[in-house]
This record gives structure tokens, sequence and C-alpha cells, in this order.
């Protein structure tokens, strides 16, 4: 049994527990949070203490944390809790600065504990099917791949003003995918991007609607598109293209009822947010992280692989600044 403690206890935070406690694998022992009494409040719900994050790190008998706090104390906490030896399960990204991601990454690394980055995408059955059936050879080699990822409505201008921006903070999710994908880091990223659905978005310095273009060493190409708004619902979807075939992830829909009538065939909207589109896939990567530190196996997301596509949205963040395309090993060598 995995014994497990909690650092954030937000809104994703709640959404970790849920898995960690489901988990026939895991305990979840302890809890913290800065806010004091949502660390309280949690940890009764789950029968686990609330105490401080040190504390947690501190306690011998806790096995791994799960650190889902914000992003600026994401690599003070995954340096200090490997230091303890303990094993790590970071949300996204690794850190707002690339070079700090660096040096946690090489801190972490001496530690010899293992840590993953909350890639949660990856375990979506719908995205890991398709890459199953691209590795299995059923659409021949990749061509290009286009990854689409809209969000219902815009967060709030004062989370926008610490988050570090639309690519390292949302965008990193479909970077990650698209490395998930293709197998391989691309070689050049060009990004444009403007604030068309929120203005004080664009005050604030951000853009709120983006898209990024890759190219690849060998000729493939991807396009990542990001929005912060889709009325319609939570829009999140891939296509591969291949000398063989085509690849297609679909969204998830409220219910899968289609209406024909003589005025036209209409359907459900896609699921609302990340929390109903997204909840088989964080239990399926819990369960993957516990699998992997209770019988030694590889991570299937690393440390690595989080600084990779933190460096992906160094070099967009940079190129949509500039206005031209930017050399990854600019930014990444």
């Amino acid at each position: 049994m995995l014994k497990v403690g909690l650092l954030g206890a937000g809104r994703i935070g709640q959404v970790h527990a849920a898995a960690i406690a489901g988990h026939p694998g895991s305990a979840l022992t302890a809890i913290s949070d800065v806010n004091m009494p949502a660390a309280e409040s949690l940890a009764e719900k789950y029968g686990a203490n609330a105490c401080s994050s040190e504390d947690i790190i501190a306690d011998s008998s806790i096995d791994a944390v799960l650190v889902a706090t914000s992003t600026d104390t994401h690599s003070d906490l995954i340096e200090a809790a490997t230091a303890a030896g303990k094993a790590v399960l970071c949300e996204k990204p690794v850190d707002l600065s690339l070079a700090r991601a660096q040096a946690c990454l090489e801190a972490a690394t001496a530690s010899g504990k293992p840590v993953m980055i909350g890639f949660n995408r990856r375990f979506d059955p719908n995205f890991a099917t398709l890459k199953a059936s691209f590795e299995a050879g059923d659409i021949g080699k990749g061509e290009m791949l286009a990854v689409t990822s809209f969000d219902p409505a815009p967060p709030p201008v004062a989370y926008v003003k610490v988050s570090g921006g639309l690519f390292r903070d949302m965008m990193i999710h479909d970077f990650d995918m698209a490395n998930f994908i293709m197998g391989a880091l691309p070689v050049t990223i060009s990004a444009v991007g403007t604030s068309i659905v929120d203005p004080e978005i664009g005050a604030a310095g951000d853009v709120d609607t983006a898209i990024v273009t890759m190219t690849y060493a060998d000729g493939r190409l991807a396009v990542i598109r990001n929005s912060r708004r889709a009325v319609y619902g939570y829009d999140q979807r891939v296509e591969l293209l291949g000398s063989d075939g085509l690849l297609q992830a679909e969204n998830m829909l409220e219910n899968t009822v289609v209406k024909s009538t003589a005025a036209g065939v209409s359907s459900a909207k896609p699921t609302y947010f990340f929390l109903e589109r997204y909840m088989p896939a964080y239990k399926a990567e819990w369960a993957a992280f516990v699998e992997a530190v209770t019988d030694g196996k590889p991570l299937p997301v690393t440390l690595q692989d989080g600084v990779a596509a933190l460096a992906m949205a160094e070099a967009a963040t940079l190129s949509a600044r500039q206005g031209t395309p930017v050399s990854l090993d600019s930014v990444y060598p």
C-alpha cells in the first residue's frame, strides 16, 4: 500500500484526492494547503490528516506526494520531496522558468527518486487508442498532426496574470500530446496569438487565441489550435494523417443520442469542461504512477517530458512575441 501525501486542496487537488483514495494500491494519509480550512475539509472527507507541506515531506511513513499547488511552488516541492526519499507526481508545468525547471530536473535525477509530471491527457482512452493504432502501423508513416484544444470560457484575469501565459499554462498539454504521438521533438516552432476573446487578457500581457505550427527533422508537420472560448463546450480533438490513412479522436459528448428529422440532424454538445472530460484519464494516470512506483517499472511520463514541453512553450512564447519561427535548440540545447 503506497502511503500518499497530497499537497494542494484546490479544484485539481480534489480531483487527485478522489483518484488516490479510490485506488486499491494507495492510501491518502495527509493533505496540505495554504488555505488550512480547505485542507481540513478535504482531509475530513477522506479520513486523512491536515498538516503543512513541510510536515508531509518530513514524514518518513509517507512514500509519495502528489503536488497540486500553485505553479511557482512546483520545483521547490519536487526537490524537497525527492531529497526526502519520496516519489512524486506533480501537476504541470514543472515551473514557469525553463532554467529553474532544468535545475529541478538535475536535482531530482541526482536523488534517484521517480518524478512523474501530470500530463493526464496521455491517459485519455481515446488519445491512448489513437497512439496505439498509430504504433501498430494502421495508417503507415505519420505525416501531419492536428491538435485542437478550446476551453468553454476564459479564466479570471487574476489567474491569467500568474499563469505564465497561454502557451505555458494551456497549450503545454498540447505540446506534450504532440511529443507523445509524434515520438520526437520538433525542430522549429512558429506561433501567432491574439487577444480577441477578452481585451483584459491582452492588457495583462497574454493571448487568448493562438495557433502554433511545428516542423520536424524528417519533414513532418504539426498544428496546435487553442482558444479560451468555445461557447458549445470543451473541444478536445486530435487528428493524425498518415501515408496509409487517417486517425481521429473526436470529442466526448454529453450523450450519444442523434436526432434526425426533416429539419436536420443534431447531436449533443461536447462535455462542458475538463472535470467531465478527463476524469477517467486522471484515474488511469494515478494507476500508472502507483504501478510504476510499487513495481519499479519505468514512468510513462517523466520530469524530462515536463521540461521538454515547457521548452516548447518558451519557444512558442518567443515566436509569438518576435513574429518569427524559433528553433527549439535555441532555447533547449
